[in-house]
C-alpha cells in the first residue's frame, strides 16, 4: 500500500471543556493563547472580530506566529464554523494551493479528543517536505501547546525571532 501524502491528522486529548476548546481555534484570543502571535478574522465588509468573538463561515484571516518575522504570514478564509465542535479553514500557503485544515472535537473519557485533518496536500517534492512532513511536525508542537495551555496555562512558544532551528517555534 502506497503511503497517502496528500493528507494526515494529528490528535490529542485535552482536559477542558468543549466550549474553550472551540474558542480556542475560532477567536482571535483563544489563536493567540496557544497558536499565534497576532490573529486577524475580518468580516467580508473590512470588519474586524472582536477578540473574543468566534468567527464563522466565510471570514477571512490573517494569521503572524511567535518567532518569525512579519514576512511570514498566512491569509485564508474559513470554510466551516459550526459553533460546537467543527473548525475549518483553507492553509494554503496563501493561495498556492488547496489544502485545507478541519478542527473536530470529540468526547474521550473525561477529556476532549481535538482531531486536526490537513488535507488536499500537494504530492511534488517540495510540498511533501514543506506541506506533510513540516506541517506534520508544527502541527504535533503546537497541538502540545495547547494542552499545555489548557491544562497547565504554560505557554511552549518561543517568542523569539532571533531564536532559530528549535521545534518550539
Amino acid at each position: 500500500m502506497a503511503y497517502d501524502w496528500t493528507q494526515f491528522t494529528k490528535s490529542i486529548t485535552v482536559k477542558t471543556t468543549k466550549e474553550k476548546l472551540y474558542h480556542a481555534f475560532a477567536s482571535r484570543q483563544g489563536m493567540e493563547q496557544w497558536f499565534l502571535r497576532q490573529c486577524e478574522y475580518k468580516t467580508g465588509q473590512g470588519n474586524f472580530l472582536e477578540a473574543n468573538e468566534c468567527a464563522s463561515s466565510g471570514i477571512q484571516y490573517r494569521w503572524l506566529w511567535w518567532g518569525w518575522s512579519d514576512d511570514t504570514v498566512e491569509s485564508g478564509q474559513v470554510l466551516q464554523a459550526n459553533g460546537i465542535d467543527v473548525f475549518e479553514f483553507t492553509f494554503n500557503a496563501n493561495g498556492k494551493n488547496n489544502m485545507n485544515i478541519k478542527i473536530s472535537l470529540h468526547a474521550e473519557g473525561n477529556e476532549w479528543r481535538v482531531s486536526l485533518h490537513q488535507y488536499n496536500i500537494p504530492i511534488d517534492e517540495e510540498s511533501k517536505t514543506m506541506y506533510h512532513v513540516g506541517c506534520g511536525e508544527g502541527w504535533t508542537f503546537y497541538l502540545t501547546n495547547l494542552k499545555s495551555v489548557m491544562e497547565g496555562g504554560i505557554d511552549l512558544r518561543n517568542k523569539d525571532e532571533k531564536v532559530k532551528k528549535v521545534i518550539n517555534k
